[in-house]
Order: structure tokens, then sequence, then C-alpha cells
């Protein structure tokens, strides 16, 4: 399959005045969607010869903001065997992901009230250029009504971060059902389609759990379900620190079948068969004199 990545450098070329350096299928240069002092932008090539451009400048441009620099149009990113396919994905809303790759799933991130504050899209490849992954924020001076990245113009984030599926969070917490904290949305959807249960996670992954997110867990019973790994095991401890002093009960939690929530229960496992690890701050039951 032929891929567009030798026009997109040329034009790159152009607008810039600065030659893309690096290997055959990789390169940096100049970001033509910000004031780029030194080269911030990664050119490389998909497994199906979509050009993959990533800005790793202060702003972290989007991919739309770099490609409309360079007054051109998405589908030049696109190999000419796909370019009749991507556009009528591109038009598709419910579909179309930056990476030039079919969106497979979406999550949105409310707040109290139920708006939309963001949203995060998942495509069905990762690696190979791919991040798998892209957040998104409401922009009404998009065509698409949304801009593919949560920062501003100056680098720093322009959205209000909150744990996922917040309303159903608040209603648990003041109806005293546990919440179920994993590391990514697929699990928090997977557990929460179980009948009563409630389910979130922070937005980006492990390690991303924020100090302000305690605000919403103030006498919470908190079950952390922890992957089985490294990265798992430091995120629940993070998530330990932050909600110890507001939470009202604290255990933590492993899959007894695979790495995760899903694992666990896509092999059969129930919500009340994990396996507690840790019991950092155990619900005590209080009994109350008449």
């Amino acid at each position: 399959m032929s891929t567009p990545f030798p026009q997109v450098l040329q034009r790159l070329y152009e607008k810039t005045g600065h030659a893309p350096r690096g290997t055959a299928n990789q390169k940096n240069a100049i970001c033509p969607a910000h004031e780029d002092r030194q080269p911030s932008l990664s050119v490389g090539v998909g497994r199906d010869g979509v050009v993959v451009l990533t800005c790793h400048g202060g702003p972290k441009c989007p991919t739309e903001d770099i490609v409309a620099a360079l007054e051109l149009p998405m589908s030049a990113l696109w190999p000419s065997e796909l370019q009749g396919q991507m556009k009528s994905r591109s038009n598709n809303g419910d579909r179309w992901m930056p990476c030039g790759h079919d969106k497979v799933a979406e999550y949105l991130y409310r707040d109290e009230n139920g708006a939309v504050l963001f949203g995060v899209a998942r495509c069905a490849l990762k690696g190979n250029g791919c991040q798998g992954f892209r957040q998104w924020r409401p922009d009404p001076t998009k065509r698409s009504g949304r801009r593919w990245s949560l920062r501003g113009d100056d680098g720093e984030i322009a959205v209000r971060l909150v744990p996922y599926r917040l309303p159903e969070v608040l209603a648990a917490v003041r109806e005293e059902r546990v919440v179920m904290i994993c590391e990514g949305e697929k699990d928090v959807d997977t557990l929460s389609a179980h009948p009563l249960n409630t389910a979130t996670c922070n937005p980006m992954g492990a390690g991303k759990w924020l100090p302000e997110f305690a605000q919403h867990f103030h006498g919470a019973d908190v079950s952390i379900v922890a992957d089985r790994d490294e990265a798992g095991r430091k995120h629940a401890e993070a998530v330990v620190a932050i909600l110890m002093p507001v939470a009202r009960s604290i255990y933590v939690v492993q899959a007894a079948h695979g790495k995760d929530a899903s694992d666990h229960l896509a092999a059969g496992g129930t919500i009340g068969d994990f396996i507690t690890v840790w019991e950092p701050k155990p619900y005590l039951y209080q009994e109350h004199n008449g």
C-alpha cells in the first residue's frame, strides 16, 4: 500500500522552511501549528500507510490543527487506496478519529449535572504510531463540534477533570453503596453493566488520580480494583493516599482471573469474588443505642 508520507514531508518543508529529519519512516519536524523553535513534531507511518502527526511541544497541537496549518484536508494523511473509504468515515462523527482508524468506543466525562465536559475515544489499533486513545473537548468552532485535545493554546488543560461517571458516583455515595475504582474506562463500563454496581476511574490512565477528586468521596465505601502489575499497585496506593482522609472504608482488590476487572468477569468471575489484597481502611460497623 502506498503512503502520502513523502508528500506530507514536502509540505512541512514548504510551510516551515525546515527539512524534516530522521529515519525512513519516522521524522522530526517543526510544528506548523504553533511557534516551534525546535522540532517538536513527530511524523510517522502507521501499519495501514496513514501518516501519524504527533506534536510534543507545549501546546501539543491536535492533528486537525497541524493539517489545517499545512492547508491540507485530513484525507491528505491517508493512502489513495483508502481515500474514498476514509472520506466517508470523516463525515461520520460517530466513527472518525484523527489517527484515521475507526472509533470502537467512546467514554463521556460529565459534571454533577450530567453536562459533557470532555470525552475519550478508543480505536481498535494501538502501536505502530497510533496511541489507541484520544481525548477531545466540546468546541462549537469546529465542524465536528469537538477539538481533539484537552489543552488550550497555552498548553494547559482547558477543561475541568472529573472522575468517570461522576453523577452515578455521587448517587452511590449518597445511597451508601460501594464505589469501585478501576484503571480504565473499559473496566468501569464492564463493572457498571451489572445491576446496582457503580464504578469509576480517572482520565488518562494509571497514576493520574487527582487530589481534587477526593471531594466527591466524603463518607464513601470504596473498593479499588488494582491491575496485576507494578503500575496497578502504585496506582492503587496513590488512590488510597488521596481518599484515606475522606472515605469511610477502602479495600484494594484484584481479579481472581486475569489481569483486570474485564478479564475477571470474562472468565466467569463475579463482582463478589474479587480477591481482597489490602484493607487500608476497613468498614467499622457501629451499633446505635436507642
